[in-house]
């Protein structure tokens, strides 16, 4: 009777164990369910929302729009003779100068005498690459220049056409062997005359922010 009652004991002591056992592991388990649960929560949160009804992708707005280069010939409202002036204007406030015998004002040609605009090996290539497409990457280049020729063509009485056509050189190798190199124009020397030949003409600059009043 002794042996029957001490296994009772032990057998419940043993079953109370196991329950105490089983209730820390599912605690512990619990616990492990809440943290995962939290993290579910904050990676959620870094996930993109469903969009709103009417609500599209925005692809890049806010940023600054790159305006596209004005049209080459560029059409302006003047009289001829007032725009050859407003020509003359332009170039001198861009410190070029006007080749006056290669010139015919009376035709609507200005023609400038060669602007130097890069002076010294690595200022050179780097302002050529600018102004000009350079084809061959181990050319030497020790200056940098370019020509604008300027032709007012007629529309009607007050309406006339604008064409700039720039010619870019750059003077090749060292010594007695350099020579002055025509590269095919970027396009940026003509862009730069004509902007500032609008504002002369308009009174406005061209990159002047737009007004939706």
């Amino acid at each position: 009777m002794m042996i029957s009652f001490t296994r009772v004991f032990r057998t419940s002591i043993a079953i109370v164990a196991l329950t105490h056992s089983a209730a820390l592991l599912l605690n512990a388990q619990k616990g492990i369910d809440t943290q995962t649960q939290k993290i579910k929560e904050e990676s959620n949160k870094n996930l993109p929302q469903p969009m709103k009804d009417g609500q599209g992708f925005d692809w890049g707005k806010g940023k600054t729009p790159v305006r596209a280069r004005l049209a080459n010939p560029y059409q302006l409202s003047a009289r001829r003779d007032v725009l050859i002036e407003n020509i003359r204007a332009t170039l001198k406030e861009r410190k070029l100068i006007v080749d006056e015998q290669s010139s015919r004002p009376g035709d609507g040609i200005i023609i400038t005498q060669p602007f130097i605009f890069g002076k010294g090996a690595v200022i050179a290539r780097s302002e050529l690459a600018r102004y000009g497409v350079l084809q061959y990457s181990d050319t030497a280049w020790s200056r940098a220049q370019y020509v604008l020729t300027i032709e007012v063509q007629p529309i009607d009485g007050v309406r006339n056409n604008v064409s700039v056509t720039a010619k870019v050189e750059g003077r090749s190798g060292t010594g007695m062997t350099s020579e002055w190199v025509t590269v095919q124009s970027s396009g940026l020397a003509e862009e730069e005359f004509l902007v500032k030949l609008v504002e002369i003409v308009t009174g406005k600059a061209v990159d002047d922010p737009v007004s939706n009043e």
